[in-house]
């Protein structure tokens, strides 16, 4: 931070070495630019306001069945019709501006430039308390280098806005409605040809034209695959089922459930697991009452044992064949009157229930896919001519009844327009300032004096660049590369310094006087500005 202080300092010393060279070329660009500036034109803006309100009694009652336009329509209107090439080449003629334009580029030239001269701003009011279109204010204005001729572009201007835009409108109105008159005719043949085209095609191809719900042909191919590929997977899921029933059928539920059933007083014993069970049942229990009064070699024990054994390979054997789901031993080992037994069996019928119709669904499905497959060539084909016949008759159909709307839209807004439904005015007739409004010379003027004093500073860092000069030891040193053993101070003379004091009080003198030029000459243009301005063009012509 030092040293950029240090290398500004500097640069300050080196400019104020030549600060009379400075002063010099911002005295000589001051005497270059200002009389410039006050040579240049004044400019003088004419101004009128035209008021418009759309929310009268009658807008409420046609909101919404009336065509009405919004501000930027009017606006695009108001501009389109006012900064027309052919209108504005009417205000040249009229006014004069189009005396020198003897050539075409030249009055195309004048052209362009007033129509960038004029401005039409739009002002839009507060919302009405019936919920009608805002009030607005047009303000048209131009400059012009003549009084008189600015005023007379306004009114022109505004002449044109009142009778040409607005009263154009409503003559152009009955030409409109006999253009969309045409129109509509034309759209109702296109129509009643689209739609006898639509009823010959579908008489043609009964059965191949889509549905509304349907879709077309590849969307009903895909959604019978997808329907296919879900009644497979369904059926897979149902045949699980079936065997999980299956194994739980033949599992040790039903068995174990079954070998707590015994036989009942009047039930048929003959062979029945119940029999089995109890008589193993009666048999251990006759066995263990002789065991209670006889050895084990008893020969009444030894049969009764022998009479066990027998019963236990006998039930082990019915066993064996309920789990090899042999219907005839769930009858004869009771387990057919098992509630788990009859649950199991009942899920395993209402699977089988379900399988057949998930087998139907499946057939029924693949036939339509086969069926879909052999129209593979003509349905799309099919399909979309249809498409396209119905998207010409949606559009043709859309079309006719958008002009019909705008039809009667447009002659109740003929209507209204004809009872006062909008209220024109103009506010303020065209006037213009006895004071140009351009350009801003006071501004420009001391404009054109910081240039000058930039420039002249310009000059003079560049005359330090060209001849510079060592402002201490230190700079001597870093650019030698050598030791620098002091510095001499100047010593100047009473008479030197008597001389260095008058020289600033001469370059003080010049810049107070420089200012003082500024200031004369800001009241010379705001004061004598027709004079001056006639005196500087005549030594200048």
């Amino acid at each position: 931070m030092h040293e950029i202080l240090e290398q500004a300092v500097g640069i300050l010393r080196g400019v104020w070495r030549f600060r009379r060279i400075a002063l010099a070329v911002a005295w000589g660009v001051c005497l270059l630019a200002w009389p410039i500036v006050l040579m240049l034109p004044n400019q003088y803006e004419a101004t009128a306001r035209v008021f418009v309100d759309p929310s009268t009694a009658l807008k409420p009652v046609i909101e919404g069945l009336a065509i009405q336009q919004d501000v930027d329509a009017e606006l695009n209107l108001v501009r389109q019709s006012l900064l027309g090439g052919e209108h504005l080449k009417q205000i040249v003629e009229e006014t004069g501006l189009g005396a020198k334009a003897n050539t075409p580029e030249k009055l195309a030239k004048v052209i362009d430039d007033l129509r960038t001269r004029i401005s039409i701003v739009t002002q839009v009011g507060q919302q009405a308390d019936n919920g009608t279109s805002p009030s607005k204010v047009y303000t048209i204005s131009y400059q012009d280098g003549v009084r008189e001729r600015a005023l007379r572009v306004v009114q022109i201007l505004l002449d044109s806005f009142v009778e040409n835009t607005l009263g154009g409108k409503r003559r152009g109105s009955a030409d409109a409605q006999k253009f969309v008159e045409g129109q509509i005719k034309e759209y109702e043949t296109r129509l009643n040809e689209s739609e006898q085209r639509l009823a010959d095609f579908k008489k043609k191809n009964v059965g191949m034209v889509p549905g509304d719900q349907q879709g077309d042909y590849f969307t009903r191919l895909q959604g019978e695959l997808d329907a296919v590929k879900k009644t497979q997977t369904l059926l897979g899921i149902a045949y699980t089922r079936r065997t999980t029933l299956e194994a739980q059928l033949r599992g040790e539920a039903p068995i174990a459930a079954s070998t707590g059933i015994a036989s009942t007083p009047g039930t048929n014993t003959q062979g029945g697991a119940g029999d089995t069970l109890s008589r193993i049942k009666d048999t251990q229990s006759r066995l263990d009452d002789l065991l209670l009064r006889y050895t084990d070699k008893h020969p009444d024990v030894i049969a009764l044992r022998e009479t066990l054994e027998q019963l236990k390979q006998r039930r082990a054997a019915e066993l064996a064949a309920l789990k090899q789901g042999d219907a005839g031993a769930a009858a004869s080992t009771g387990a057919s009157a098992n509630p788990v037994y009859q649950s199991i069996q009942l899920a395993l019928n209402q699977v089988d229930v379900e399988i057949a119709g998930l087998k139907g669904e499946l057939a029924d499905h693949q036939r339509k896919v086969a069926e879909l497959h052999q129209f593979v060539d003509t349905m799309p084909q099919v399909e979309a001519e249809f498409a396209r016949l119905n998207r010409d008759y949606t559009v043709t159909k859309a079309q006719y009844t958008a002009l019909v709307d705008r039809l009667g839209k447009a002659r109740l807004g003929e209507e209204a327009e004809a009872k006062g439904s909008v209220r024109f005015e103009v506010i303020d007739q065209p006037t213009a300032g006895f004071q140009p409004v351009a350009p801003k010379r006071t501004l420009l003027l001391a404009v054109v004096l910081v240039a000058a004093l930039a420039c002249g500073a310009g000059v003079a860092y560049l005359f330090n660049l060209i001849k510079p000069v060592f402002h201490n030891a230190r700079e001597l040193g870093e650019l030698t590369g050598g030791l620098v053993l002091g510095a001499v101070s100047v010593t100047r003379t009473p008479a030197h310094t008597k001389a260095l004091h008058r020289g600033y009080w001469r370059y003080s003198f010049a810049c107070v006087l420089l200012v003082v030029a500024l200031v004369a000459v800001v009241l010379l243009s705001r004061q004598f500005a027709p004079l001056s301005l006639t005196v500087i063009r005549g030594m200048f012509s």
